[in-house]
Parts: C-alpha cells; sequence; structure tokens
C-alpha cells in the first residue's frame, strides 16, 4: 500500500508521470479525492494541465495536428521524451485518444475526446489575454480546425 502511496504522489507532485509511477497511479490520483493536494477545481485542474508543455500540446491538437511528427514540428521544439509522455497522459485522463493514422501508415495519431474539446473555452481565454497584455504575440492559424 505505501508504495502504490508514494507511486501516486509522484505522478501528481509534477502533474505527470514520473519513474516508478504507473499510468493506473496518475489515474487515481487525479481522480479520487482522497489523493488530491487539495478539493479545489483550479489547483486540480493545475495538476492535469499546468506544466511547459501541456496545453501546447492540447493547442496543436486543436489546430489539427495528430501526429508525433507534427507536433515535433511546432515551433517551440519539445523534447521527444516529453512529448511522448505528455501524449499518454492525456489518454490516460480522457483528454485525447490514440488511434490509426488516416494515411493508412498504420503509424499512430491522437485527436481530442469530447472532454478534450471542452478544454476550447480555456484554450481560447489563454490566447485572448495574451493577445491583448503580451506584446508581440499572434495567433497561428492551421488549417480548418485553427478554431480553437
Amino acid at each position: 500500500m505505501a508504495a502504490k502511496k508514494k507511486s501516486a504522489k509522484r505522478a501528481t507532485a509534477s502533474g505527470g508521470i514520473r519513474s516508478g509511477a504507473s499510468k493506473r497511479s496518475v489515474t487515481t490520483s487525479l481522480s479520487a479525492a482522497s489523493e488530491r493536494r487539495s478539493p479545489c477545481p483550479i489547483a486540480c485542474t493545475l495538476d492535469l494541465l499546468g506544466d511547459r508543455w501541456t496545453l501546447l500540446v492540447l493547442r496543436d491538437l486543436f489546430l489539427g495536428r495528430s501526429r508525433f511528427r507534427d507536433f515535433l514540428a511546432a515551433p517551440e521544439g519539445i523534447p521527444t521524451n516529453i512529448l511522448t509522455e505528455r501524449l499518454g497522459r492525456l489518454c490516460v485522463q480522457g483528454l485525447t485518444e490514440r488511434i490509426a493514422a488516416e494515411d493508412g501508415s498504420g503509424r499512430p495519431a491522437y485527436r481530442l475526446t469530447e472532454k478534450g474539446r471542452s478544454l476550447g473555452p480555456l484554450l481560447r481565454a489563454a490566447r485572448d489575454w495574451g493577445l491583448a497584455h503580451i506584446e508581440g504575440t499572434a495567433v497561428v492559424r492551421e488549417g480548418a480546425a485553427a478554431r480553437t
């Protein structure tokens, strides 16, 4: 029991999966009220989305990117190991799902679930705030899916 609890705490401390923490412990730690650091919805949302990369991966999904190589092409330069972990965590949390790529290559692709699409207003608010308050920012549009 102590080992399971230790893994869950490691998973929630950074909002992601750390060495020794299983995907199950992340799901358990973020869904079981007894494992949360607080019942505050902002704190719980930050545990899931509040790292340096997760919102950028979600932004890219809203922009129509779906393949691993597409995410790597973003100008922020996410490292491959972090991208792998974030895509896995988003799938475990039900925000994305892994599907077969449409080109028939057999390679995996990712798409937002209904739960993931519900983050659209949050991303739009962050975008709009940045445009209004951070000089030099601009909206990047890609494809028809650029409606975040």
